[in-house]
């Protein structure tokens, strides 16, 4: 166990990957922000499960409340725990639903069980390893859900981009389930146009979701891609992603073909980790 220290009630801790860091929420009682080497990595709210703060997770957020009738429960799978902040919103919104998660970093999650701790009752289990490893074994035809949104550092590892990657999602989750994925990219977008290619070469039915800013090319931030056997809810999402505080754009069919514009699909041969964020993206150092 690495060692914890405690400035103006920040945590920080020496945990596998490097820096963990939980930064106590200003403006909300009980919650925090982890920081892992100075990226935020996720917000959580101890006494709101359902307060989705980061963009992003909002748009995984509405995903989890149309990939099944109401509050009907579902089986999640999350590659990539951080602090859990998904998983606890499907805890809240879909009681009963059973979720495992994979994360590379036992000392983050005995950080985050240990401060922020998940309520007894959840269906929860959480356990340490590489994400596409442990997707290997996964069962077949099991998930509603599959999530991948790893980070090592602010990068998406690369072994965890390419078709036989996705496959590998596809082949766990049920007919009618749905794989997400969160990636990071910015200007040329050359990355997110071979990532969008790449899901729809293993799914029939797909879209992408972000900041018109950020599909322009004009700065760097977050793409959260959908992939299904079955029809995705498009027309929810987008009546959703608009009305979010940070109103997202949800690319699909045609518009998703130009966006894509010829990029291959990734496989292992030429898979590559994302692109680095320029700095001051993300909260990261400017200097």
């Amino acid at each position: 166990m690495g060692r914890t220290r405690k400035t103006d009630q920040t945590v920080t801790r020496e945990v596998d990957s490097g820096i963990a860091e939980l930064v106590p929420d200003p403006d909300v009682p009980r919650a925090w922000t982890l920081r892992l080497n100075g990226t935020p990595q996720s917000h959580v709210d101890l006494d709101d499960p359902r307060h989705l703060e980061f963009e992003y997770v909002r748009r995984l957020g509405h995903l989890v409340d149309l990939v099944a009738p109401d509050d009907d429960p579902i089986r999640a799978l999350h590659l990539g725990g951080g602090g859990l902040t998904l998983p606890r919103y499907v805890a809240e919104t879909r009681p009963r639903s059973a979720q495992q998660v994979v994360e590379v970093d036992a000392a983050l999650v005995d950080l985050v069980r240990g401060l922020l701790p998940l309520e007894r009752t959840w269906r929860v289990k959480i356990r340490t390893g590489d994400a596409r490893e442990v997707l290997a074994k996964a069962p077949e035809d099991t998930f509603d859900l599959v999530v991948t949104d790893v980070f090592a550092g602010a990068r998406t590892p690369a072994h965890l981009t390419s078709v036989e990657f996705v496959e590998l999602a596809a082949r766990a989750l049920r007919g009618g389930g749905v794989y997400a994925a969160n990636i990071g990219d910015g200007g040329a977008l050359a990355f997110a146009k071979a990532q969008a290619a790449t899901v729809r070469a293993v799914f029939r039915h797909v879209c992408v979701i972000a900041e018109p800013a950020v599909f322009r090319g004009r700065r760097f931030g977050n793409f959260v891609l959908l992939g299904s056997h079955v029809a995705l809810p498009v027309r929810d999402l987008v009546r959703r992603t608009a009305g979010d505080p940070f109103p997202g754009r949800v690319e699909h069919d045609d518009a998703l073909v130009r966006f894509i514009g010829g990029a291959p699909a990734t496989t292992d041969a030429t898979a590559t980790q994302s692109p680095p964020p320029p700095k001051g993206t993300w909260g990261l150092p400017a200097d």
